[in-house]
């Protein structure tokens, strides 16, 4: 019994280092999003962090448009990258996870 806790622990330990790679490596895959109209363009990594934007000379002309096609488009990238993000820990997290008969929290 001793044997299969430590085993369980080393295994639990070896999880977190994984989660931990993950989540560099996150760092690393961006997500771009646009407008529907191509006139703002984002760039995001699947940490959420913004890389770049990129707007249309036109959207410097009226502000309140410029700010709802920020909040949009960013609420759409942001989106997809929590999605992807989750994805990737997730599929970390139920690899790592001793089969505990009841404990299916990541099906």
């Amino acid at each position: 019994m001793f044997g299969d806790m430590m085993n369980m622990m080393g295994k639990l330990k070896e999880t977190q280092q994984k989660v931990e790679d993950t989540k560099k490596r996150l760092d690393t895959v961006l997500i771009d999003e646009s407008s529907n109209d191509n006139k703002l363009k984002i760039t995001l990594t699947a940490n959420r962090t913004i890389k770049s934007i990129d707007i249309n000379d036109e959207l410097l002309e009226d502000k309140e448009q410029l700010e709802d096609y920020l909040i949009l488009t960013l609420n759409k990238a942001i989106e997809k990258a929590t999605k992807v993000n989750e994805a990737e820990l997730a599929a970390v997290a139920k690899e790592g996870m001793p089969n505990i008969p009841g404990m299916d929290l990541f099906k």
